[in-house]
């Protein structure tokens, strides 16, 4: 008997995880990210064992998480955005340089160098997108306050990742004089780099898109209209990771370019299952690469850390909802949405 395809069976075992895991979730009332986490538990490396190639399946099903962010965007006129300015660079750059100095003190005072220190308390400082976004598109909730308020948070973020890797050489040990200089050559090209491929998404995206998209949509071919709709994703994720920038930010600018479209629901309708599956199979490539040998060898430590930082962060973005005057039901809600950790911290 011929041997089938390893595609094949790996895509038999995901779906059968799938399948079985979100139902059981959501019947005892847990949620379909809680499904599909336990769903690659039960799969990965340190569960049945059935897939070993985690770290290329993660890679892959991020794209999830920019189809995810390519229609919110949708849903977003440019006129909105603006008007989101001041919470998004003013309460999201809040947000994040409280946690960041919070973490960062704490573990000075702990004994850590204050560079290693301040690496990974910019690192956890920033929220899971994935996990926060979908959280509230289940729950509805992104109409409300605390919906609104943490996305233009989890926007700021994802900004925020441009500098705070373009600072990481400088916190480098041992940098000599003309390697300094070398990289701040570097950092420049680099930096009229992003610059120019923000313009010309943005440009490109005012003159070109519409048009694009009449001109196919004469064709009277739904399959085209869709691989039309991906390409233009994959397109402007592909440019913008040739620059360093986030894959995610660059589909969201692309949405919003493309939300005052007459095809704006013909581009959701056609993105939506994409985004359903890979989100998915992302959320299962977590579960499976969760390392069970290191909570084992030290359960009572990791719990400690674990509780500590969402303690310490909880407490900044509590204050930080206050300070927003959220109301209180909705501060709490905020909170439990952006004290987790972000993959970005990987």
């Amino acid at each position: 008997m011929e041997h089938l395809p390893s595609w094949l069976i790996n895509s038999i075992i995901y779906l059968s995880a799938a399948v079985i895991a979100v139902p059981l979730s959501k019947a005892l009332g847990l949620g379909a990210i809680i499904g599909y986490l336990a769903a690659g538990m039960a799969i990965g490396p340190w569960g049945l064992g059935l897939v070993a190639n985690v770290q290329d399946i993660l890679h892959f099903a991020e794209f999830g998480v920019v189809l995810m962010l390519f229609l919110v965007g949708l849903e977003l006129e440019p006129r909105r955005l603006w008007n989101m300015r001041r919470p998004i660079f003013g309460w999201g750059s809040l947000q994040v340089l409280c946690c960041a100095a919070a973490l960062a003190g704490i573990a000075v005072i702990f004994g850590v160098d204050w560079r290693i220190a301040l690496v990974a308390a910019l690192g956890l400082a920033l929220s899971s997108t994935a996990i926060a976004l979908q959280v509230m598109t289940d729950r509805n909730m992104l109409p409300t306050s605390s919906g609104q308020a943490a996305f233009a948070i989890l926007l700021f973020q994802d900004v925020a990742a441009i500098p705070i890797l373009a600072l990481l050489p400088l916190l480098a040990v041992g940098t000599t004089l003309a390697g300094t200089e070398s990289a701040e050559t570097s950092r420049w090209l680099e930096i009229a780099r992003i610059l120019l491929v923000i313009a010309s998404i943005v440009l490109g995206g005012r003159l070109l898109l519409r048009p694009l998209f009449r001109w196919i949509a004469r064709s009277r071919t739904p399959e085209i209209f869709t691989a039309a709709s991906l390409l233009l994703v994959v397109g402007i994720a592909a440019l913008m990771q040739l620059v360093g920038l986030s894959m995610a930010l660059g589909a969201f600018l692309a949405g919003v370019l493309l939300a005052e479209s007459e095809y704006r629901r013909e581009l959701e309708t056609d993105i939506e299952p994409f985004k359903g599956l890979l989100l998915g199979l992302f959320f299962i490539a977590v579960g499976m690469s969760i390392d069970f040998g290191v909570l084992i060898a030290s359960p009572g430590q990791m719990a400690l850390i674990v509780l500590g930082f969402l303690l310490l962060k909880g407490v900044v973005i509590f204050s930080l909802g206050s300070a927003m005057k959220l109301p209180l039901q909705d501060r709490v809600v905020f909170t439990l949405l952006l004290a987790q950790g972000g993959e970005f911290a990987f």
